[in-house]
C-alpha cells in the first residue's frame, strides 16, 4: 500500500512519536535521551531523531523493536543505521502493520551496548496526532 499511507485508505493521517530512554535488561547506567519522530502517511515513513547519554559504553547497535506494550519485549521491526552518535537522525519506511503498531505505542528503540547485547536503554514510543 506504498503511496496511498500504511494505515488504511482513506484513514491515514500524519502522527508524531515521543519517547524517553530508561536502562532496561538489568543496565546499572542511569541512560538519558529521547526519541522524537513524525511518521508521514503519504510515504510510510518515519523521520527520527535520537539523543542519548549516559550508556556504560559506546551503542554497538540500534533497532526499533515491536510489536510490544511497555516492559515486554520483542523481535527487531527496522534496524537503526550509525554511526551511533548523538544525536542520531535519519527515515525508515513502514509497512501497514508496523505503522498500526507504532500509533498504538508499541513500538520501542533499543539502544545496545558490549555491556549489554540485549538492549542497555529503552524509549517506547507514544504517539500524537
Amino acid at each position: 500500500m506504498t503511496g496511498q499511507g500504511a494505515l488504511a485508505a482513506g484513514t491515514a493521517k500524519d502522527f508524531d512519536v515521543h519517547g524517553s530512554f530508561a536502562g532496561e535488561h538489568g543496565a546499572t547506567s542511569h541512560p538519558t535521551g529521547e526519541v522524537t519522530g513524525h511518521y508521514d502517511a503519504r510515504t510510510d515513513a518515519l523521520s527520527y531523531k535520537i539523543t542519548f547519554d549516559g550508556l556504560s559504553g559506546p551503542v554497538s547497535a540500534a533497532h526499533f523493536h515491536g510489536p510490544a506494550g511497555p516492559g515486554k519485549d520483542a523481535g527487531v521491526l527496522k534496524p537503526i543505521d550509525g554511526p551511533y552518535d548523538s544525536p542520531l537522525s535519519g527515515k525508515v519506511t513502514l509497512s501497514a502493520a508496523q505503522a498500526k503498531a507504532l500509533r498504538r505505542g508499541e513500538v520501542y528503540v533499543n539502544l545496545h551496548t558490549a555491556a549489554h547485547p540485549n538492549g542497555e536503554a529503552r524509549a517506547q514510543l507514544d504517539a500524537t496526532p
